[in-house]
């Protein structure tokens, strides 16, 4: 018996009851694994925290995981994550109901500046839909373009055809369905009655009915039996009065879920195990689904260096985030403080006003009531004041583009310096976090060598000098170990050469400038294309930090520089296929223009003699390396493929830049076993940062 791999129409009946329970949770964070796993993190005041995973890839479900069983969060969130961070965080979970009986949920939350709903495709090729509060599209994982429907951003969502609900059927409707059919009863009940076949199946043992009987000799018996069983089901699915089983093979790998005991499967001999929900029922099936013998056996024999060193690295990731935290606040405060300096008379006006009441014994109400008609009136202090706080013997002021809160029981002068000493509060805060990172630097650098010195014992102990030692094939592995580290030119566009050489070109006009002005060295190589708007692109001789050292580069190294610059320049969208670039010395490049003339942010004068590359073909080449690092990697397809262990190749095409990516990722994601480490280290928005802009084809097959 083949496993469950995605949920039937019953199936989320009997979720849906058990969800909306949780309504009131609020969300606090959205996730996306690859382009088919949504994951909301919300907590529930009486529950505690709660895991939401939403999948639509080969795998369909959607269910409440336990937090062991949640993966690690992406390195760098997608924009359709960041998307749903904007909406959602902070809004309250208002339920989620089932389109008919069909196999799509719909979930809302709610939030004082705007309502959200997503919708959940868990059948055919499975979709995320996010909708604004009048039903429009805001964006989706897939775009949708049928006859009968659409779903794409900007467009109304629509359902699919409405189809027959079961578990509302009448007796006597149930009767006309049935006997539209030409075939046998079983499959008339999975077919006419849209219960599906292992339900349909249930149905006939239920009711005692034959499956194989002929419709055509059914009775209204038979009938009668058919609908009391299909009335059973009912009662089992909306009283939220669940038995859930998970059911095992003869050796004890998870076949199916369900919530409650099925009579089917219980005459097929599978064992069952109880649980006490059906969201955990899921949970614990789905993850024994996708944990193979394998993985728990590496996860009992060998530590867990990927998860210490990735929460390291989430741990530096979050201090990070801190300190720049701290640098917006700090400035925050300090703007503030000059605002009050800046409308001096103003804010002296409203404190005196403010204190001369309080001191005539006016109440805090009365004060708001004044400063109100003051504004109806015109006069600009009364005007500035958004709010006062009786409570705290505070005036919010409106000052330019923010708002201040001030003492009254103070001067502008107090107020301001009140406002500066929390500035440098917050800033000695930031030091302290400083100082921490670089403890967990170290925790991260140490963790590192322990795993390194668990492999070198491991390859110790597995070397046989009389046999070269095997290529690893990462395709076919279970579990590829994810090995990563950040560089200081993953900002701008990059490869490295067949050769081992750095090459750099900019994404904009400002990374042009940066490149030229902070990174390029006096043994390096400027390239350009003659089409205008193409990337400044560097071939490095050396990193930042290392001495200027002259060097050779070989004629493949350079063909594959101007490669970079013809690809990712404007010929790309403009649909042709070659172009020539050109080459030339640091020394000749300059921002200084010609009299009368004037050079663009991003562009640059170039003076004497160029080196020219003719008819250089617009191909670039994306794929996975596994070797040293475990990355995205893309450019010219010569150099790419001596680094990926799988990569595509794309010419200028019909598929747009998104849309090309996540053809990519699937594509990249079939050739991998292990199909979770494609979706750490390759997601489309990954992929989509080494495609060209405009449309693409991918030639490989």
């Amino acid at each position: 018996m083949d496993p469950k791999r995605e949920l039937t129409s019953v199936d989320l009946a009997a979720l849906v009851t058990e969800l909306n329970r949780y309504e009131g949770a609020k969300v606090d964070k959205a996730y996306l694994y690859g382009d088919d796993l949504l994951r909301l993190k919300m907590r529930d005041f009486d529950r505690g925290r709660l895991e939401l995973l939403l999948e639509v890839g080969d795998i369909k479900r959607a269910h409440l995981a336990a937090q062991e069983h949640v993966p690690d969060a992406p390195g760098r969130p997608p924009n359709f994550a960041m998307m749903l961070r904007n909406r959602l965080n902070g809004a309250d979970f208002a339920g989620v109901e089932q389109y008919e009986f069909d196999r799509i949920l719909t979930f809302s939350f709610e939030r004082g500046d705007e309502n959200t709903k997503i919708v959940v495709e868990l059948f055919g090729q499975g979709n995320i839909a996010v909708l604004d509060e009048t039903g429009e599209v805001v964006r989706s994982l897939e775009t949708v373009r049928l006859k009968s429907r659409t779903v794409a951003p900007g467009s109304q969502y629509e359902y699919p055809s409405s189809r027959l609900d079961p578990l509302t059927i009448s007796r006597d409707a149930l009767g006309r369905h049935m006997d539209q059919s030409d075939t046998d009863v079983v499959r008339t009940i999975a077919t006419q009655l849209n219960l599906g076949g292992l339900y349909a199946e249930e149905i006939c043992t239920r009711a005692g009915v034959e499956k194989t009987l002929d419709i055509t000799d059914a009775s209204d018996e038979d009938y009668d039996k058919i609908y009391d069983a299909i009335v059973e089901l009912r009662h089992q699915v909306r009283s939220g009065e669940f038995e859930p089983r998970v059911y095992l093979d003869d050796e004890g790998a998870v076949v199916d879920v369900t919530p409650f005991p099925l009579e089917e499967h219980q005459n097929e001999g599978l064992d069952e195990e109880a649980h006490d929900s059906f969201n955990d029922a899921l949970d614990d099936y789905f993850f024994r689904l996708d944990l193979t013998a394998d993985e728990q056996e590496a996860t009992s024999n060998r530590p867990d260096f990927e998860e210490q060193i990735a929460k390291q690295q989430r741990i530096i990731e979050q201090q990070e985030q801190a300190i720049e935290g701290f640098d917006e606040q700090a400035n925050e405060e300090r703007h503030r403080a000059e605002l009050l300096y800046a409308n001096y008379d103003l804010v002296d006006d409203v404190i005196e006003t403010i204190r001369g009441a309080r001191e005539e014994g006016v109440p805090w109400d009365d004060i708001a009531t004044k400063l109100d008609a003051g504004a109806e009136q015109g006069i600009p202090a009364a005007e500035a004041v958004k709010d006062v706080d009786g409570a705290n013997g505070t005036a919010t002021i409106a000052l330019d583009d923010t708002t201040v809160t001030v003492d009254v029981s103070m001067g502008v002068e107090k107020n301001a310096d009140r406002l500066y000493t929390e500035a440098k509060r917050i800033q000695e805060k930031k030091q302290g976090a400083l100082a921490a990172i670089e403890d967990t630097r170290e925790e991260l650098e140490a963790a590192k060598r322990r795993r390194d010195e668990w492999e070198a014992d491991d390859e110790d102990e597995d070397e046989d000098e009389d046999e070269e030692p095997e290529e690893t094939d990462w395709l076919s592995l279970d579990s590829v170990p994810v090995k990563s580290t950040e560089h200081w030119f993953e900002r701008f566009r990059w490869f490295h050469t067949s050769d081992g050489y750095l090459v750099v070109g900019g994404r904009n006009a400002d990374q042009n400038e940066e490149l030229v002005k902070k990174y390029m060295s006096k043994h390096d190589r400027f390239f350009h294309t003659q089409a205008h708007g193409g990337p400044v692109t560097l071939l490095k001789a050396t990193g930042p930090s290392e001495p200027a050292q002259k060097v050779d580069f070989s004629e493949e190294t350079l063909r594959e520089a101007a490669q970079f610059a013809v690809s990712y320049s404007s010929i790309w969208k403009e649909g042709r296929f070659a172009d020539d670039a050109y080459m030339v010395e640091p020394s000749q490049v300059s921002k200084t223009p010609e009299s009368g003339e004037y050079v663009e942010k991003g562009s640059f004068v170039v003076r004497g003699d160029r080196r020219y590359f003719e008819d250089i073909p617009a191909k670039v080449a994306v794929g996975i390396q596994c070797e040293d690092e475990t990355r995205v990697v893309g450019g010219p397809p010569s150099a790419i493929e001596t680094r990926a262990e799988t990569m595509l190749t794309l010419t200028p095409g019909q598929y747009a830049q998104n849309d090309a990516a996540k053809l990519c990722y699937r594509r990249l994601r079939e050739r991998f076993a292990d199909k979770s480490f494609v979706r750490k280290i390759a997601s489309p928005d990954q992929i989509q940062e080494f495609l060209p802009p405009g449309g693409s084809d991918i030639l490989d097959d």
